[in-house]
């Protein structure tokens, strides 16, 4: 492994979240820590980038005065791309997303602003993981997962991955000598079964709150879904490159 990787870690819960506050810590004890995460939160912003307004970074001093850290008004993925373009002098070694408030798994990666950082450093040509932990508390328990998020970025960086690809690491919530171990898996097929919750204001004007309900269609022993029900933390290769390559053959066979 290479000496004092430079890594950066980022977030879509905030840049005073407790879960990012675990990653920093851990990744500390790995190499050379940049912080560039957002100043409040931007969770559920799938891989969006701000173009029609300005971006600001504010260089913050919060629990550690050794590590360097920035707050960004913008979104996941233009902490990301502020990190690489504006602030270091060349692409760190390994990026780190989370530890996110709740589910990435399945169908969630999609919308996940976690993964999409993740995501973008991919696409950057940087290592990258995102971790998440199944439980929406702000308080949440991410101390029994250190060990564990240390273990997994060491991996990466010994044995690196596939071009096109990043890590999304979802962990259950329970205790550590509850965890049974680590699988790794498929993305679960599942859906979100949405609805909008239709209100007015005292003032007449409709407004909505999306709610719904998460299905999972999928009863494979293979999947992320299936690791974390019966304790396992859940590890899948995303890859960045969308195309259907299983559809071309028949689409090359309509009259075009």
């Amino acid at each position: 492994m290479i000496s004092k990787p430079t890594i950066l870690v980022t977030n879509d819960d905030g840049i005073n979240a407790p879960g990012i506050r675990t990653l920093i810590a851990v990744m500390a004890e790995i190499g050379d820590v940049i912080v560039v995460a957002p100043d409040s939160p931007q969770s559920a912003m799938g891989h969006a980038i701000t173009i029609n307004s300005t971006l600001y970074l504010n260089k913050v001093s919060l629990e550690n005065a050794t590590i360097t850290e920035y707050a960004c008004s913008g979104t996941p993925v233009d902490c990301v791309k502020l990190a690489v373009n504006e602030i270091l002098k060349k692409k760190p070694d390994l990026c780190v997303s989370g530890v996110n408030h709740g589910s990435n798994s399945s169908i969630n990666v999609i919308y996940s602003g976690t993964m999409s950082a993740a995501v973008e450093a991919g696409i950057e040509g940087i290592p990258a993981i995102g971790f998440s932990l199944l439980d929406y508390a702000w308080n949440a328990d991410f101390e029994t997962l250190k060990p564990f998020i240390k273990k997994i970025a060491l991996e990466v960086l010994e044995k690196k991955l596939s071009e096109g690809t990043v890590l999304n690491v979802n962990f259950p919530k329970l205790k550590q000598n509850e965890i049974k171990g680590i699988k790794i898996c498929r993305q679960a097929k599942a859906i979100w079964m949405e609805k909008f919750d239709k209100r007015q204001t005292p003032y007449g004007k409709d407004y909505y709150w999306l709610t719904g309900e998460f299905v999972n269609q999928d009863k494979g022993e293979d999947t992320d879904e299936w690791a974390l029900a019966n304790g396992y933390i859940s590890i899948v290769p995303v890859q960045f490159d969308l195309t259907a390559h299983h559809a071309i053959a028949q689409l090359n066979t309509w009259d075009l």
